[in-house]
């Protein structure tokens, strides 16, 4: 769980989630006054100029939702806020979003974050059902996109456990079944406490308590949380609190275990609804309580005790999964 690591959630270069990027840009645009109150935006025409598919662009468009920047409305799409605003139907452009860099160059920067996500998404949800062979090639094609964003993109599931490679070489999603969660879950359990302790003192106070104000406003709103919320609280304590831990072979350690993570950031709330009773806030809490109290050992029994009471959910979460999901069939893979 290095932050070096080449993950979907990540570009390795700038640390980034490629939804992040495109709500800091758009808020940025929103704030600016480029894209005025009522100006309605559309999946489409966004992704279309930011050289992007289009999941990353809805979760930028559900960050500035819950922050109240943007509205749904009875049309398409998003209305920007604004008191009283009407609706303002205009042709999207890259100078209305204030970007830096020109578009052809965020096309190329953009490249396999571009279809990343989806990918991420069909390559997960298929591995729930056993192991199947991806065709590097035939994703090429149906991305239209080159041979080597489509390598890239495979690379980084691959760093997190959701692919390997066959004794011929060709991309093989890994099953993820029961028993492999619960060798995951074992792993985790291992291992994720001590590099928590670790990362304690490496961790900056107010950015701790940036997270748990994250976790209280979420908790304090529960069930009304989107997906992407949920996905970012499990983000700031399993991803971007270990990232801290300087002992990097542990972390290494920890990357294949990753896939766990990326399941419920599919499936909770997205394939399936979110649990009537929040599933693991309050024990986040007692983590957060403890690391800013600074008690290691505090810490790493609280989250240990957090992963044993989280397995058998998730391993629950993955049967009920398999039960109403049928994965829709996909050329690149067999």
């Amino acid at each position: 769980m290095s932050s070096a690591s080449a993950s979907g959630d990540e570009d390795g270069a700038v640390g980034e989630a490629l939804y992040l990027r495109f709500e800091r840009i758009l808020r940025r645009s929103i704030e600016n006054g480029t894209l005025p109150a009522g100006t309605v935006l559309l999946e489409g025409p966004l992704a279309e100029i930011l050289g992007s598919s289009r999941a990353p662009v809805r979760q930028a468009l559900m960050q500035l939702q819950g922050a109240g920047l943007v509205e749904r409305f009875e049309g398409r799409g998003y209305r920007v806020g604004g008191d009283r605003a009407g609706v303002r139907r205009v042709k999207l452009s890259a100078g209305m979003l204030d970007i830096d860099e020109a578009p052809e160059m965020l096309k190329r920067s953009f490249a396999w974050q571009g279809i990343y996500e989806e990918v991420e998404r069909m390559i997960i949800h298929r591995s729930a059902f056993g192991s199947y062979r991806v065709n590097e090639l035939e994703l090429a094609r149906h991305y239209n996109v080159g041979r080597t964003v489509a390598h890239d993109v495979l690379v980084r599931l691959q760093s997190l456990g959701m692919l390997e490679k066959d004794e011929r070489q060709r991309w093989i999603i890994v099953s993820l079944d029961r028993e492999r969660l619960n060798f995951l879950y074992e792993l985790r359990e291992l291992l994720e406490p001590a590099a928590l302790a670790q990362a304690i003192p490496h961790l900056p106070r107010g950015e701790v308590e940036a997270m748990r104000q994250r976790l209280l406003d979420c908790l304090k709103a529960y069930p009304a949380v989107t997906a992407t919320q949920m996905n970012e609280l499990e983000y700031d304590l399993h991803v971007r609190c270990l990232e801290a831990c300087p002992n990097k072979e542990l972390l290494g350690a920890l990357l294949r275990s990753r896939c766990v993570l990326t399941l419920s950031k599919h499936v909770l709330g997205v394939e399936m609804d979110v649990p009537v009773h929040e599933p693991f806030m309050e024990e986040h809490l007692h983590i957060f309580d403890a690391m800013l109290a600074g008690k290691e050992k505090g810490v790493a029994k609280a989250l240990r005790a957090h992963l044993e009471l989280s397995r058998p959910k998730v391993v629950a979460r993955l049967e009920e999964f398999r039960r109403v999901f049928t994965p829709p069939p996909l050329g690149y893979v067999s």
